[in-house]
């Protein structure tokens, strides 16, 4: 049986090991620690692998490692934009955010996204499928690799949405979070939805009190959310409202409503009105993000004067607001613009 260690906990390969190779879960821990934490692919080198009689030689041939390769890569003022180009050919891209004491990396769920938001780039490539566990750690284990160890927060912001692959995403989230291993912190990932409520409900009943929810909630009423995002078609903000206020938060911890900024369309005084009406009983702050426009855009962006006029208005309904600079803009690597450089196969 082939071992895939990017898809794997430590219990899980510990079970493997013993079922397998009839050997303890020391070795199993060796195994791991150098494959995860020394960020070698080529794990049976460990010394107490080399140790143990024929062991090498069977990992060896056993460790799965399908990550695929890097084919693009763009720099700019510290971030990074990579292209993964998978074992199929397709593509994905992943960003890398550096912050004052470590870096955050944005990964990508899906090859495309069925969403189709009017706002994002990603939704204009329709969907061509969801991503492995493998391909969805390997995001990570491959930035920790190319751009330092300093990678200690994951966003699932990148391509597709995460709750149209929900058992591959938390069994990612399952493992990148285990200690003995890539060991980032549950607090330190967070998981964006355009408003699954089925998986928003799901994710609340695996009670995972740590892990991060946010909402790309974009507009405050039925009718323009319907037109900016046809998933919204299929629900209401009534009952989006009722999934998040039923959705068990940690003492201290608080939603994340994202609110993508489009001059014109939704940053008008009824608007603020209305999101402050509907966010009020939440434990929910705003993430209020200037619209980044792609090729063709439907949209313009925003002027910093709109930003601020839209977060006053909130502000002044008791709602906070964290107002979020736009960063990689001109590579095509900010929030809403992956995908937009690269060639999709089997993507319309």
């Amino acid at each position: 049986m082939m071992l895939p260690l990017l898809e794997m906990t430590y219990k899980e390969l510990a079970d493997a090991f013993t079922e397998q190779y009839k050997k303890g879960p020391a070795l199993a821990k060796a195994l791991y620690g150098e494959f995860f934490k020394n960020l070698n692919p080529k794990a049976w080198q460990a010394e107490e692998i080399q140790a143990s009689p024929g062991l090498a030689d069977r990992l060896r041939e056993d460790l799965s490692f399908s990550p695929g390769k890097i084919v693009d890569e763009i720099h700019q003022d510290g971030l990074t934009k990579f292209v993964t180009e998978l074992a199929d050919g397709v593509r994905i891209e992943s960003v890398i955010l550096p912050l004052k004491t470590h870096q955050t990396v944005c990964i990508s769920s899906q090859v495309g996204c069925r969403m189709g938001c009017r706002f994002c780039e990603t939704g204009k490539l329709g969907l061509a499928r969801n991503l492995t566990v493998e391909e969805i750690i390997g995001q990570v284990y491959t930035a920790r690799r190319r751009y330092g160890r300093s990678i200690r927060n994951v966003v699932f912001m990148g391509m597709g949405e995460p709750f149209d692959n929900f058992e591959n995403v938390i069994q990612a989230v399952r493992v990148m979070s285990d200690q003995r291993g890539l060991n980032i912190a549950q607090r330190h990932i967070t998981l964006s939805t355009a408003g699954r409520i089925d998986g928003i409900e799901k994710l609340a009943a695996l009670n995972i009190p740590n892990l991060n929810l946010t909402v790309s909630l974009n507009a405050p009423n039925d009718d323009l959310r319907g037109r900016l995002m046809p998933i919204h078609n299929t629900v209401s903000m009534v009952r989006l409202q009722q999934a998040l206020r039923a959705y068990p938060l940690k003492k201290g911890n608080w939603l994340s409503i994202v609110y993508v900024l489009i001059p014109d369309v939704n940053n008008g005084p009824e608007h603020a009105r209305q999101l402050a009406d509907w966010l009020q009983p939440l434990r929910a702050k705003v993430n209020l993000i200037p619209f980044n426009p792609g090729k063709n855009a439907p949209f313009r962006a925003p002027h910093e004067t709109e930003i601020d006029s839209f977060r006053r208005q909130l502000i002044a309904r008791q709602i906070q607001v964290q107002k979020r600079a736009p960063r990689g803009r001109d590579l095509m690597a900010a929030c809403g613009q992956l995908g937009s450089g690269i060639r999709q196969q089997g993507l319309n």
